[in-house]
C-alpha cells in the first residue's frame, strides 16, 4: 500500500508524461500500432478531462534507436539527429489522434519544422498551456548525447510541471528485471540517489540528476495496463515514486 505522502496529488494542475517510442508498437516490432496509439490518447484525454494540464515527451525508438546507426556504421550525431527526426513522426500522430478526439493539441519541436510543427518556445508552450491545450514536446533537448527522458525532466521544469509520469512496460521500479528475476522486488517510494547508486535503469542517469536537483517528483507506472494513467494521475493504480 501507498502511504498518503507517497501519492501523487489528485489536484496537480499541471504534469508531465514521459513515454517510450516503442510503447507506440503495441505487440509489433517496429512503427505504430493504431490500437495502442487510440488507446493511450483515450487515456491522456482522460487525464486532460480531470482538468490536469498535460505536457508530453515521446521517444522514438519505434522509429530509430542511437545503437541502430552504430550498427550501420553511423557516427553518432547523425544518429541522435536521426533519432530526434522520428520523435516529431510519433509527436505528430498522437497529435493528431487526440485531435480526432476533440482536444486541442500542439506540437512544439526543439529542431525547427515550421512546416510541420512549431518551434519550441517556453513562453509560447505555457500559453498554450494556460488555453487548456496539450503540449506535445517534440526533438528532445534538440542536442545529440541527451535522452528524451533528460528532455521530459527539462521541459517539466521549464513549463512548471508538478509531477512527472514516466509510462513504461513494468509497474514501477524494481531492484532486477521482473521479466528475467523472480527475486525482483518492486519499490513503493525510492529515492533519487538510491536510483542513482544502485542504477536501477528506469531513467538516464542524467534525467534522475536533474529531477532531483529540482525536486520534481516521479511516478513510474505500466502505460501497457489500459486505464492506468488517469488511475495513477489520481492517485490510485499500482506505481512507484522516485523523490
Amino acid at each position: 500500500m501507498h502511504s498518503p505522502k507517497s501519492r501523487p496529488s489528485p489536484n496537480c494542475k499541471r504534469v508531465m508524461l514521459k513515454i517510450s517510442g516503442e510503447a507506440l508498437m503495441g505487440s509489433g516490432g517496429f512503427g505504430l500500432d493504431p490500437r495502442t496509439v487510440s488507446r493511450i490518447a483515450d487515456e491522456v484525454k482522460q487525464v486532460h478531462d480531470l482538468g490536469v494540464g498535460v505536457c508530453m515527451v515521446i521517444g522514438g525508438g519505434n522509429i530509430f534507436r542511437g545503437n541502430q546507426g552504430e550498427a550501420l556504421g553511423i557516427e553518432r550525431l547523425a544518429s541522435d539527429s536521426m533519432g530526434i527526426i522520428a520523435t516529431v513522426f510519433n509527436a505528430l500522430a498522437m497529435q493528431s489522434v487526440l485531435e480526432e478526439r476533440m482536444v486541442d493539441t500542439r506540437v512544439l519541436s526543439s529542431i525547427r519544422m515550421e512546416q510541420v510543427c512549431e518551434p519550441y518556445i517556453r513562453r509560447r508552450a505555457l500559453r498554450h498551456l494556460e488555453k487548456r491545450r496539450i503540449c506535445i514536446l517534440a526533438g528532445g533537448t534538440g542536442h545529440p548525447f541527451f535522452t528524451t527522458d533528460t528532455a521530459a525532466v527539462l521541459r517539466a521544469g521549464e513549463l512548471s510541471c508538478e509531477f512527472l509520469y514516466k509510462g513504461t512496460d513494468v509497474d514501477g521500479v524494481y531492484s532486477g528485471d521482473p521479466k528475467t528475476d523472480a527475486g525482483a522486488r518492486r519499490y513503493d517510494i525510492v529515492s533519487y540517489t538510491e536510483v542513482l547508486k544502485k542504477d536501477l535503469h528506469v531513467m538516464d542517469a542524467t534525467a534522475i540528476a536533474l529531477a532531483r536537483d529540482n525536486k520534481l517528483p516521479i511516478a513510474v507506472f505500466s502505460i501497457e495496463k489500459s486505464g492506468e494513467l488517469a488511475g495513477v494521475v489520481e492517485g490510485k493504480g499500482t506505481y512507484t515514486i522516485i523523490r
